[in-house]
């Protein structure tokens, strides 16, 4: 796959993706497509040597593997991981919100939001919906409904003076899309709209609504920018980027090593769900896997926790350390905190550097500025998991958390192709 293929492909992933189970169910057409098989986790599983396998829980988290030729307990397992979920504005349970005429949905902020750049765009709404269905059976689909069927004003600054020096934003007050304007005796709730849209998407009917998990997302796809198109813009790129490197480089590899990728849903909520990376997900994967040499297995193994980095802004350089301000488009991002939250250690950058050196490829390093809180990732909650040595990395980009970002058209395929080398190279330690 050339970078050009690679990109392209990347923006069809992005705009099929617009939540964690939309994420997952792209996944695993592909995933299909390659003859991947999948288990249940409520069956017995019988594992074959060079085959491959995924496994989806909640419909929001997926953990995808290769057995390879080569023993995962006498040889180790090369891991990638990375998140499926992304902030954004989740639809409360009785939402509906009737004033001057107005049809508006009451929504509770899901992880980091950096709400201003939500204020005037085109937003639509997706997700998954529980529900009876005509035979009287509980049910569930995903539902999209791709057009923009949503907008948050802002309020004039004629009318707000301060907007641009002192405005803060209230999530209870001030984000409530508008959805269409209502008479005032009109009795059209949320859940009758939503039945519509099943009914309209999937042909099946709808009795009764029985719950949701819905987000608001941005109507405008991916696409190039800049004049010589060399940036990326999109929602959701932290982390649906690494999810695609780490899929296509698990579908790139020979097969002969034992491979995995896991993306976790709730990284962006603390990880700690029966789906998320604090839970129990992929560690049940690996006990059926390797059985009793998981230990052993673990000790020959490296995970690669893929999660984007924060590239230095030219109109913000002094947000950064000096000597660790990462540029987009000059290759991904090795990412260190010796207080932790990274999990990343000498051995573990180490190897990539090794790896990416060897294909000349380019790579920088982050710390963040010793005055300023860090971030973490999946990376050390998996390592305190696993035991497993664990690197942190990602793609350098602009804007995270904001309902747009923007990445360079170059660092994702680096990382694509170092990880595709990665997966497929032998015993590590």
């Amino acid at each position: 796959m050339e970078q050009a293929e690679f990109n392209k492909d990347l923006l069809k992933f992005l705009n099929a993706s617009p939540t964690p189970w939309h994420a997952v169910a792209t996944m695993k057409k592909r995933l299909d497509a390659a003859g991947f098989k999948e288990l249940d986790e409520k069956e017995d599983w019988s594992l074959d040597e060079n085959c491959s396998y995924y496994v989806i829980r909640n419909g929001s988290s997926i953990v995808a593997f290769r057995t390879g030729t080569n023993d995962a307990v006498a040889s180790g397992i090369r891991m990638v991981g990375a998140h499926t979920d992304s902030p954004c504005l989740k639809v409360k349970p009785n939402p509906e919100l009737r004033r001057k005429g107005y049809f508006q949905l009451g929504v509770e902020v899901y992880g980091g939001v950096l709400m201003n750049p939500w204020f005037d765009r085109d937003l639509s709404l997706a997700g998954r919906v529980t529900f009876l269905d005509g035979h009287g059976k509980v049910a569930d689909t995903l539902v999209d409904f791709r057009k923009p069927v949503a907008f948050i004003p802002s309020l004039a600054i004629h009318l707000d003076r301060e907007a641009n020096t002192k405005r803060t934003v209230n999530a209870q007050t001030d984000l409530p899309p508008v959805l269409m304007q209502v008479a005032e005796d009109d009795s059209t709730s949320f859940h009758d709209l939503l039945g519509q849209q099943i009914t309209s998407e999937t042909g099946l009917k709808v009795r009764k609504i029985l719950g949701y998990e819905l987000g608001f997302y941005d109507a405008q796809e991916a696409g190039f920018v800049g004049l010589r198109e060399e940036f990326i813009a999109s929602a959701r790129l932290d982390n649906l980027l690494s999810c695609y490197i780490g899929l296509q480089a698990l579908l790139s590899t020979s097969g002969d090593e034992a491979a995995l990728l896991v993306c976790n849903d709730h990284e962006e909520v603390g990880s700690v769900s029966s789906e998320g990376a604090q839970g129990p997900f992929l560690t049940a994967v690996l006990d059926r896997w390797c059985g009793a040499g998981k230990a052993k297995a673990i000790a020959r193994s490296m995970m690669i926790s893929a999660d984007n980095a924060h590239g230095v802004h030219p109109n913000f350089i002094d947000k950064h350390d000096e000597n660790h301000g990462p540029i987009l488009n000059q290759g991904p991002v090795i990412k260190v905190n010796h207080n932790q939250r990274y999990a990343t250690n000498s051995r573990s950058a180490a190897v990539y550097r090794h790896i990416s050196d060897e294909l000349g490829l380019p790579h920088q390093s982050f710390v963040v500025r010793s005055d300023m809180g860090c971030g973490s990732t999946i990376g050390p909650i998996t390592a305190a998991n696993l035991g497993v040595t664990t690197l942190d990395i990602g793609v350098p980009q602009f804007g995270m958390h904001s309902i747009r970002e923007l990445i360079g058209t170059e660092d994702g395929f680096t990382l694509y192709r170092v990880l595709t080398e990665f997966m497929q190279r032998g015993q590590v330690f």
